[in-house]
């Protein structure tokens, strides 16, 4: 079966070399863009450039505002940040996640509570999500969701949107409304995915998208917030810059711990132009997406797909293997033929680092992580 999935592969790229796992392409405008600035001489946090990417992503994504960060990571920490995650309270995401999530929430001094995902998503699992808050949370009277056992304010939930799958947001949202838990979304993966009406990360009261170099488009390195709360789009940019107090005259003055977290100019001239092309990239990835599952369908290889009301940018396509055995064949066999391919990331409740933290049940996330592979899904000739 796999030797017929590398030809197949090979045929779709147009290549007998090595195919990467998801690589940058630039067909646009990005040589223009970037000299223009260099030109300019800004290169740096300040410049044309970046307005214009956050009003393009702002318009692209239906949020009423977009704040550029260094990275994807950085956007998740002061996303975190914004709806009050600080020292010593607790925030909910899935263990089946990049390290990036559980690390942003530890940057704020808070504690990961893992929980388990959904299969059909591989995001964060609404079930599994109610289960622990109707055994552990209340809401006091201060407003806001504790947990009777660790006595710690439960201060935000953190599903992400898994290879650019939407997780069930409406049931994810009515349990956080319920518990009265405001619902951040890593959207690091899924520019360009919807859920029924609207985009991802316009769902809770903060969002982070990633531009790594790997991502559906990139800056290089970047990532971006996203709100449609005017205040703390204000308190997310002063933050970020360093804290620094405006229309001081001369004086550099600063009223709080800050971060210097802007993008700079430079690279969101290269993030404007990717989005130029953005919807080009996104129908070529579903158009892959739809080649692969008919080879699945006629192969009996299985595909994690979107659902019915969803629409998913397809990032990463993965194959849900038969067993670990079968994982790790494939693996072997696809690498070994230059097909890049690698394994779900090892789960977060499996980490050292995170035996501090509570989690649960974790039948799905590990049933996924003995099973999904991801293969070759870069955008081609447009």
């Amino acid at each position: 079966m796999f030797e017929d999935l590398i030809y197949f592969i090979r045929d779709l790229y147009g290549t007998d070399g090595f195919i990467p796992l998801h690589s940058p392409r630039f067909i646009g405008n990005e040589k223009k863009y970037l000299l223009k600035t260099i030109d300019s001489t800004y290169v740096s946090s300040i410049g044309e450039y970046v307005d214009l990417f956050e009003n393009s992503t702002a318009e692209y994504t239906g949020a009423k505002y977009a704040i550029a960060t260094v990275n994807g990571t950085a956007a998740l920490h002061i996303s975190l940040k914004l709806v009050g995650v600080e020292n010593n309270s607790e925030v909910i995401p899935q263990s089946l996640t990049f390290i990036a999530t559980c690390n942003a929430i530890r940057y704020c001094g808070a504690t990961p509570v893992l929980l388990d995902v959904d299969r059909a998503t591989l995001g964060l699992s609404a079930k599994s999500l109610k289960l622990f808050l109707d055994e552990y949370g209340e809401v006091r009277e201060d407003g806001n969701c504790w947990n009777k056992v660790s006595n710690k304010k439960i201060a935000a939930c953190l599903p992400m949107h898994t290879f650019g799958i939407p997780v069930e947001l409406d049931a994810i949202k009515q349990i956080c409304d319920q518990y009265n838990i405001p619902l951040v979304e890593d959207a690091a993966e899924s520019l360009g995915s919807r859920y029924k009406d609207k985009h991802t990360g316009i769902y809770g009261k903060t969002a982070a998208i990633s531009f790594n170099g790997n991502k559906i488009i990139t800056t290089g390195g970047g990532g971006i917030i996203l709100t449609n709360d005017e205040q703390l789009n204000r308190r997310a940019r002063h933050i970020t810059t360093t804290a620094k107090i405006p229309h001081n005259g001369y004086f550099f003055e600063h009223d709080e711990i800050g971060f210097n977290y802007r993008l700079p100019n430079l690279n969101a001239a290269l993030g404007v132009a990717q989005l130029e092309v953005l919807p080009a990239y996104v129908k070529d990835k579903r158009k892959l997406a739809k080649q692969y599952h008919k080879w699945g369908d006629e192969h009996g290889l299985q595909f994690v797909k979107e659902l019915k009301h969803s629409k998913s940018n397809y990032w990463m396509n993965t194959v849900v293997t038969q067993n670990k055995k079968q994982r790790d064949v494939m693996l072997k066999i696809m690498n070994e033929n230059k097909i890049m391919t690698r394994p779900a990331w090892v789960p977060m409740h499996k980490l050292e680092i995170n035996q501090d933290c509570y989690f649960g049940n974790m039948t799905n996330t590990e049933w996924l992580f003995d099973r999904l592979v991801n293969i070759p899904s870069s955008t081609r000739g447009i």
